[in-house]
């Protein structure tokens, strides 16, 4: 009966309930006496209601509740990972707890002791005893006037060049030898001749080649360069007698040059001796 009155016009279902057949009517005033009160029905919605109230998304509560979960669930994996990055030796045990203690504890004092090491050697080169200082400036000294003397290092200072010239007659080896001796009784430091450095060792000797020095040949003009007091070293070469007065008799030319600056630049390694060893030093401490 119900369905029925439902695909009626909505003129119809807006008619009273008085008008309809078989229904009574509302209201306790005009009721006939003995009549029974019937309950009102709510009409049922159209088609076009009841489709798009199918179509109406349904538990929107629910899907509110899923969303707040997922985002309590996000904060609390946030949280835990925070937690486990800060308190990572948390879960240790109380031994593994001591073991890393000590572990960093020695770490710790070994690194001490490096940084003490270190400043204690830091201040012994920075201060140094004057001793210290005092031997090394020597050694430094002696290292420096050996190489010299031996030829092992250039040199620089005030000295004489001599130039000397054969005439007709060829110089021999001894006359050359007697101008070496002269400077070295006259103080000579370091002396060249036709680029090559003369030592304690140095010798002349006469070849078919030409004169011989030290087992190079060299031929005239022969250019000495001897370091020394300028004044000293002429003296001695003109004494009367002496080596320039030699190589004159012979027909050579000889100038000698006093110079407040002249250079031994030819240098050798000095050969190590042959029979000769260093002595023990004997110590009265």
């Amino acid at each position: 009966m119900v369905e029925a009155q439902a695909e009626e016009p909505d003129e119809e279902q807006g008619d009273a309930a008085g008008d309809r057949p078989g229904t009574a009517p509302v209201g306790g005033e005009h009721a006939p006496p003995g009549a029974r009160h019937a309950v009102p029905e709510t009409p049922a919605p159209g088609g076009l209601r009841a489709l798009g109230s199918a179509l109406r998304p349904r538990a929107k509560r629910s899907q509110a509740v899923v969303g707040v979960l997922c985002a309590l669930l996000g904060f609390a994996l946030v949280v835990q990972v925070s937690q486990t990055q800060e308190d990572q030796l948390s879960s240790l045990r109380q031994s593994d707890l001591v073991r890393l203690l000590d572990d960093v504890t020695q770490r710790s004092e070994e690194l001490e002791d490096q940084v003490s090491d270190l400043e204690a050697t830091r201040d012994e080169l920075q201060s140094g005893s004057g001793r210290q200082r005092a031997a090394l400036e020597v050694a430094e000294q002696q290292a420096q006037t050996q190489g010299i003397l031996s030829g092992r290092l250039p040199a620089q200072g005030p000295g004489v060049r001599i130039d000397v010239a054969e005439g007709d007659r060829t110089l021999r080896g001894f006359a050359m030898f007697n101008v070496l001796e002269e400077l070295r009784n006259a103080g000579a430091e370091a002396m060249q001749v036709n680029g090559v450095r003369l030592v304690t060792s140095s010798y002349f000797e006469d070849s078919d080649e030409g004169l011989v020095v030290d087992g190079q040949v060299i031929t005239s003009p022969y250019r000495w360069t001897a370091i020394g007091d300028p004044s000293t070293l002429e003296t001695a070469l003109e004494i009367p007698g002496g080596a320039m007065a030699s190589l004159r008799s012979d027909g050579a030319r000889t100038t000698i040059t006093q110079e407040d600056g002249v250079t031994v630049d030819a240098v050798r390694e000095p050969a190590d001796p042959q029979y000769a060893t260093p002595a023990p030093v004997d110590s009265d401490d």
